[in-house]
Protein backbone atom coordinates (compact mmCIF):
# COMPACT_ATOMS: atom_id res chain seq x y z
CA UNK A 1 0.00 0.00 0.00
CA UNK A 2 1.48 3.43 -0.95
CA UNK A 3 2.55 5.65 1.93
CA UNK A 4 0.01 8.34 0.99
CA UNK A 5 -2.87 5.85 1.00
CA UNK A 6 -1.69 4.37 4.29
CA UNK A 7 -1.57 7.83 5.88
CA UNK A 8 -5.01 8.84 4.56
CA UNK A 9 -6.54 5.55 5.71
CA UNK A 10 -5.06 5.89 9.20
CA UNK A 11 -6.34 9.47 9.49
CA UNK A 12 -9.83 8.41 8.37
CA UNK A 13 -9.99 5.61 10.96
CA UNK A 14 -8.87 8.03 13.67
CA UNK A 15 -11.61 10.43 12.54
CA UNK A 16 -14.29 7.72 12.70
CA UNK A 17 -13.17 6.70 16.19
CA UNK A 18 -13.02 10.40 17.08
CA UNK A 19 -16.75 10.75 16.39
CA UNK A 20 -17.48 8.34 19.24
CA UNK A 21 -14.96 9.96 21.58
CA UNK A 22 -16.13 13.53 20.93
CA UNK A 23 -19.80 12.65 21.40
CA UNK A 24 -19.18 10.80 24.66
CA UNK A 25 -16.79 13.50 25.87
CA UNK A 26 -19.32 16.25 25.17
CA UNK A 27 -22.28 14.49 26.75
CA UNK A 28 -20.39 13.34 29.84
CA UNK A 29 -18.07 16.26 30.56
CA UNK A 30 -19.99 19.33 29.33
CA UNK A 31 -23.48 20.80 29.64
CA UNK A 32 -24.66 20.18 26.07
CA UNK A 33 -27.68 17.92 25.60
CA UNK A 34 -27.98 15.12 23.02
CA UNK A 35 -30.50 16.95 20.78
CA UNK A 36 -28.36 20.08 20.57
CA UNK A 37 -25.25 18.00 19.91
CA UNK A 38 -27.01 16.23 17.02
CA UNK A 39 -28.26 19.47 15.46
CA UNK A 40 -24.87 21.19 15.72
CA UNK A 41 -23.01 18.15 14.39
CA UNK A 42 -25.25 17.89 11.31
CA UNK A 43 -25.08 21.64 10.67
CA UNK A 44 -21.28 21.77 10.96
CA UNK A 45 -20.92 18.67 8.79
CA UNK A 46 -23.17 20.12 6.09
CA UNK A 47 -21.24 23.42 6.00
CA UNK A 48 -17.83 21.71 5.91
CA UNK A 49 -18.84 19.23 3.20
CA UNK A 50 -20.41 22.00 1.11
CA UNK A 51 -17.18 23.99 1.39
CA UNK A 52 -15.03 20.99 0.45
CA UNK A 53 -17.27 20.21 -2.51
CA UNK A 54 -17.13 23.79 -3.75
CA UNK A 55 -13.34 23.99 -3.37
CA UNK A 56 -12.93 20.75 -5.29
CA UNK A 57 -15.44 21.20 -8.10
CA UNK A 58 -16.50 24.83 -8.24
CA UNK A 59 -20.23 25.24 -8.76
CA UNK A 60 -20.95 21.51 -9.14
CA UNK A 61 -24.30 20.77 -7.41
CA UNK A 62 -24.78 18.52 -4.43
CA UNK A 63 -26.39 15.13 -4.83
CA UNK A 64 -28.09 12.79 -2.35
CA UNK A 65 -31.78 12.24 -1.62
CA UNK A 66 -34.32 12.42 1.20
CA UNK A 67 -34.30 8.69 2.09
CA UNK A 68 -30.54 8.91 2.56
CA UNK A 69 -30.91 12.10 4.61
CA UNK A 70 -33.53 10.46 6.84
CA UNK A 71 -31.26 7.47 7.46
CA UNK A 72 -28.39 9.85 8.25
CA UNK A 73 -30.57 11.79 10.70
CA UNK A 74 -31.76 8.63 12.49
CA UNK A 75 -28.15 7.48 12.79
CA UNK A 76 -26.93 10.82 14.18
CA UNK A 77 -29.81 11.22 16.65
CA UNK A 78 -29.75 7.65 17.97
CA UNK A 79 -25.94 7.82 18.20
CA UNK A 80 -26.06 10.95 20.39
CA UNK A 81 -28.82 9.79 22.73
CA UNK A 82 -27.20 6.36 23.13
CA UNK A 83 -23.91 7.94 24.19
CA UNK A 84 -25.62 9.60 27.14
CA UNK A 85 -25.23 6.28 28.97
CA UNK A 86 -22.71 4.15 27.01
CA UNK A 87 -18.94 4.06 27.30
CA UNK A 88 -17.03 4.99 24.15
CA UNK A 89 -15.75 1.52 23.27
CA UNK A 90 -19.02 -0.31 23.95
CA UNK A 91 -20.93 2.20 21.84
CA UNK A 92 -18.49 1.92 18.94
CA UNK A 93 -18.59 -1.89 19.03
CA UNK A 94 -22.40 -1.97 19.04
CA UNK A 95 -22.51 0.58 16.23
CA UNK A 96 -19.91 -1.15 14.07
CA UNK A 97 -21.37 -4.61 14.61
CA UNK A 98 -24.88 -3.43 13.75
CA UNK A 99 -23.67 -1.67 10.59
CA UNK A 100 -21.85 -4.70 9.23
CA UNK A 101 -24.46 -7.28 10.25
CA UNK A 102 -27.39 -5.25 8.93
CA UNK A 103 -25.70 -4.89 5.54
CA UNK A 104 -24.83 -8.59 5.56
CA UNK A 105 -28.42 -9.59 6.38
CA UNK A 106 -29.70 -7.27 3.64
CA UNK A 107 -27.54 -9.14 1.16
CA UNK A 108 -28.79 -12.51 2.40
CA UNK A 109 -32.40 -11.36 2.05
CA UNK A 110 -31.67 -10.36 -1.54
CA UNK A 111 -30.20 -13.62 -2.70
CA UNK A 112 -26.56 -13.52 -1.59
CA UNK A 113 -25.21 -16.82 -0.29
CA UNK A 114 -22.44 -17.18 2.24
CA UNK A 115 -19.75 -19.87 2.17
CA UNK A 116 -19.25 -21.98 5.30
CA UNK A 117 -16.48 -19.80 6.73
CA UNK A 118 -18.59 -16.67 6.34
CA UNK A 119 -21.54 -18.38 8.02
CA UNK A 120 -19.33 -19.24 11.00
CA UNK A 121 -18.15 -15.64 11.11
CA UNK A 122 -21.72 -14.33 11.08
CA UNK A 123 -22.69 -16.57 13.99
CA UNK A 124 -19.58 -15.45 15.91
CA UNK A 125 -20.37 -11.77 15.38
CA UNK A 126 -24.01 -12.16 16.43
CA UNK A 127 -22.96 -14.16 19.49
CA UNK A 128 -20.48 -11.45 20.44
CA UNK A 129 -23.15 -8.76 20.33
CA UNK A 130 -25.59 -10.91 22.29
CA UNK A 131 -22.94 -11.67 24.93
CA UNK A 132 -22.28 -7.97 25.34
CA UNK A 133 -25.99 -7.32 25.99
CA UNK A 134 -26.59 -10.19 28.43
CA UNK A 135 -27.41 -9.09 32.00
CA UNK A 136 -24.43 -8.72 34.30
CA UNK A 137 -22.37 -6.28 36.31
CA UNK A 138 -20.50 -4.99 33.26
CA UNK A 139 -23.42 -5.09 30.81
CA UNK A 140 -24.37 -1.79 29.17
CA UNK A 141 -27.87 -0.47 30.00
CA UNK A 142 -30.29 -1.99 27.53
CA UNK A 143 -32.25 1.08 26.24
CA UNK A 144 -29.15 3.04 25.10
CA UNK A 145 -27.61 -0.17 23.75
CA UNK A 146 -30.69 -0.72 21.61
CA UNK A 147 -30.50 2.92 20.48
CA UNK A 148 -26.91 2.37 19.34
CA UNK A 149 -27.96 -0.76 17.47
CA UNK A 150 -30.64 1.38 15.77
CA UNK A 151 -27.92 3.92 14.88
CA UNK A 152 -25.88 1.12 13.29
CA UNK A 153 -28.84 -0.19 11.31
CA UNK A 154 -29.59 3.36 10.10
CA UNK A 155 -25.95 3.83 9.02
CA UNK A 156 -26.07 0.48 7.23
CA UNK A 157 -29.22 1.64 5.43
CA UNK A 158 -27.53 4.94 4.60
CA UNK A 159 -24.59 3.05 3.09
CA UNK A 160 -26.87 0.81 1.04
CA UNK A 161 -28.92 3.76 -0.19
CA UNK A 162 -25.74 5.52 -1.30
CA UNK A 163 -24.47 2.73 -3.51
CA UNK A 164 -24.27 3.66 -7.16
CA UNK A 165 -25.38 7.28 -6.66
CA UNK A 166 -22.22 8.79 -8.10
CA UNK A 167 -19.71 11.09 -6.41
CA UNK A 168 -19.63 10.08 -2.71
CA UNK A 169 -18.61 13.56 -1.52
CA UNK A 170 -21.46 15.24 -3.43
CA UNK A 171 -23.95 12.63 -2.17
CA UNK A 172 -22.81 12.98 1.45
CA UNK A 173 -22.83 16.78 1.28
CA UNK A 174 -26.38 16.77 -0.09
CA UNK A 175 -27.59 14.30 2.51
CA UNK A 176 -26.03 16.30 5.36
CA UNK A 177 -27.69 19.44 4.02
CA UNK A 178 -31.10 17.74 3.91
CA UNK A 179 -30.60 16.18 7.36
CA UNK A 180 -29.75 19.52 8.98
CA UNK A 181 -33.36 20.83 9.23
CA UNK A 182 -34.38 17.45 10.67
CA UNK A 183 -31.70 17.92 13.32
CA UNK A 184 -33.00 21.40 14.08
CA UNK A 185 -36.55 20.05 14.39
CA UNK A 186 -35.27 17.45 16.85
CA UNK A 187 -34.59 20.14 19.44
CA UNK A 188 -38.25 21.24 19.55
CA UNK A 189 -39.60 18.40 21.78
CA UNK A 190 -36.68 19.01 24.17
CA UNK A 191 -36.84 22.81 24.07
CA UNK A 192 -37.40 23.19 27.81
CA UNK A 193 -34.40 20.93 28.56
CA UNK A 194 -31.99 22.38 26.01
CA UNK A 195 -28.64 23.43 27.42
CA UNK A 196 -25.11 23.90 26.20
CA UNK A 197 -21.86 25.56 27.07
CA UNK A 198 -18.83 26.62 25.07
CA UNK A 199 -16.89 23.32 25.45
CA UNK A 200 -19.95 21.27 24.49
CA UNK A 201 -20.66 23.41 21.47
CA UNK A 202 -16.99 23.20 20.47
CA UNK A 203 -17.01 19.37 20.62
CA UNK A 204 -20.23 19.23 18.57
CA UNK A 205 -18.83 21.53 15.88
CA UNK A 206 -15.53 19.62 15.89
CA UNK A 207 -17.39 16.34 15.47
CA UNK A 208 -19.40 17.68 12.54
CA UNK A 209 -16.71 19.66 10.72
CA UNK A 210 -13.56 17.64 11.45
CA UNK A 211 -14.25 14.00 12.28
CA UNK A 212 -17.37 13.84 10.08
CA UNK A 213 -16.88 16.35 7.25
CA UNK A 214 -13.11 16.28 6.77
CA UNK A 215 -12.94 12.66 7.96
CA UNK A 216 -15.31 11.54 5.20
CA UNK A 217 -13.40 13.59 2.61
CA UNK A 218 -10.13 11.93 3.65
CA UNK A 219 -11.74 8.51 3.47
CA UNK A 220 -13.08 9.15 -0.03
CA UNK A 221 -9.57 10.23 -1.09
CA UNK A 222 -8.14 6.93 0.17
CA UNK A 223 -10.86 4.63 -1.21
CA UNK A 224 -9.78 4.63 -4.89
CA UNK A 225 -6.42 3.13 -3.88
CA UNK A 226 -7.93 0.41 -1.67
CA UNK A 227 -9.36 -2.93 -2.68
CA UNK A 228 -12.88 -3.57 -1.41
CA UNK A 229 -11.54 -6.15 1.05
CA UNK A 230 -8.97 -3.68 2.39
CA UNK A 231 -11.55 -0.90 2.76
CA UNK A 232 -13.89 -3.18 4.70
CA UNK A 233 -11.25 -4.87 6.85
CA UNK A 234 -9.45 -1.71 7.93
CA UNK A 235 -12.65 -0.46 9.55
CA UNK A 236 -12.34 -3.29 12.06
CA UNK A 237 -9.85 -1.02 13.82
CA UNK A 238 -12.44 1.68 14.65
CA UNK A 239 -14.06 0.09 17.76
CA UNK A 240 -10.63 -0.80 19.13
CA UNK A 241 -9.34 2.75 18.60
CA UNK A 242 -12.50 4.17 20.20
CA UNK A 243 -12.20 1.87 23.23
CA UNK A 244 -8.55 2.81 23.73
CA UNK A 245 -9.35 6.50 23.37
CA UNK A 246 -12.17 6.22 25.91
CA UNK A 247 -9.86 4.45 28.33
CA UNK A 248 -7.09 7.04 27.95
CA UNK A 249 -9.14 10.24 27.77
CA UNK A 250 -12.21 9.41 29.89
CA UNK A 251 -10.72 6.72 32.15
CA UNK A 252 -13.33 4.19 30.99
CA UNK A 253 -12.82 0.56 31.95
CA UNK A 254 -11.82 -2.00 29.34
CA UNK A 255 -13.82 -4.87 30.85
CA UNK A 256 -13.19 -8.52 30.05
CA UNK A 257 -16.72 -8.75 28.63
CA UNK A 258 -16.01 -5.90 26.19
CA UNK A 259 -12.69 -7.42 25.12
CA UNK A 260 -14.14 -10.90 24.55
CA UNK A 261 -17.16 -9.48 22.72
CA UNK A 262 -14.85 -7.38 20.54
CA UNK A 263 -12.82 -10.47 19.63
CA UNK A 264 -15.99 -12.37 18.69
CA UNK A 265 -17.65 -9.53 16.75
CA UNK A 266 -14.60 -8.23 14.91
CA UNK A 267 -13.12 -11.69 14.38
CA UNK A 268 -16.41 -12.96 13.01
CA UNK A 269 -16.75 -10.05 10.59
CA UNK A 270 -13.13 -10.54 9.52
CA UNK A 271 -13.97 -14.16 8.63
CA UNK A 272 -16.93 -12.97 6.54
CA UNK A 273 -14.81 -10.43 4.70
CA UNK A 274 -11.91 -12.81 4.07
CA UNK A 275 -14.18 -15.58 2.80
CA UNK A 276 -15.63 -13.28 0.14
CA UNK A 277 -12.24 -12.75 -1.49
CA UNK A 278 -11.08 -15.47 -3.88
CA UNK A 279 -7.53 -16.66 -3.54
CA UNK A 280 -5.35 -15.39 -6.35
CA UNK A 281 -2.12 -17.19 -7.15
CA UNK A 282 0.93 -15.05 -7.87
Amino acid sequence: MPARTLLLTALAMLAFAGNSLLCRLALRETEIDAASFTAMRLTAGALMLALLLRLRSGARPMAGNWPGALALFVYAAAFSFAYLHLDTGIGALLLFGAVQLSMLLWGLCHGERLPALASIGTVMACAGLMALLLPGASAPPLPPALLMLLAGIAWGAYSLLGRGQGDPLAVTAGNFLRATPLGLLLVLPFFAQLQWDVPGLFYALLSGALTSGIGYAIWYSALPSLRASQAATVQLSVPILAALAGSLVLDETLSLRLLLSAVAVLGGIALVLSSRQPHVKK
